[in-house]
């Protein structure tokens, strides 16, 4: 059975661009995989636990390949346990705002809590990194405000929203990313038209993802 994991990066809930989007999306797609097996993460209801001082120590002692103290080996099965249910899910499906150029804080948190050597990547010294996640599939649901791809920059804003998501994913080993956008959500003429087109887009799109 496959299994979707749908990661909610905006607090807004069901009046999110990016949350509709998606859910237009998934909705499009359960409807031709009704066995599709989804799991739901809304990161401003999860309990991420702060990414201190014992889980860093404890990381660079994966890195150096150490040992792990009490206090690290505690820290280090949190992380564990939170990135398998990241790591068990074939198709990843995140929705996201662009926030101040970037992405949310608590979806970066959760990044920064997952992205941990021998479970996402490894690193070798003379090629770089190694992604360790194989076969797996993701699409971003992206919205702006004010920016949209071609749109004259710095002055309506700089998009490191779906950069960073990529590099990100690339760099856990995930290179099939398709992007669907709401953009820009403030300044289009007809933004309730510019909504429906975009979760048209987002019902093709996943039609043609269910016929994989």
């Amino acid at each position: 059975m496959t299994k979707l994991l749908f990661m909610q990066g905006s607090p807004r809930k069901g009046d999110s661009g990016s949350i509709r989007v998606a859910q237009a999306y998934l909705d499009a797609l359960m409807a031709t995989n009704p066995a599709l097996e989804v799991d739901v993460l809304d990161l401003w209801d999860a309990d991420l636990p702060a990414f201190d001082g014992d889980k860093a120590a404890a990381k660079m002692n994966v890195i150096a390949g150490a040992g792990l103290d009490g206090v690290q080996r505690s820290a280090w099965d949190e992380i564990e346990a939170i990135a398998h249910r990241f790591i068990s899910a074939d198709r990843y499906l995140i929705a996201s705002p662009m926030w101040n150029a970037g992405i949310p804080y608590r979806l970066k948190q959760y990044i920064d809590l997952i992205h941990q050597p021998g479970l996402l990547w490894t690193l070798d010294p003379n090629t770089g990194y190694h992604g360790l996640l194989e076969n797996k599939h993701a699409t971003l649901a992206l919205t702006a405000g004010v920016y949209f791809p071609g749109v004259q920059t710095p002055q309506f804003g700089v998009d490191h929203q779906s950069t960073y998501l990529r590099v990100w994913l690339n760099q856990a080993g995930v290179t099939d990313i398709d992007e669907l956008r709401f953009q820009p959500s403030l300044l289009t003429p007809d933004p309730a038209q510019s909504l429906e087109d975009a979760l048209k887009r987002a019902v093709e799109l996943a039609q043609v993802h269910g016929q994989v």
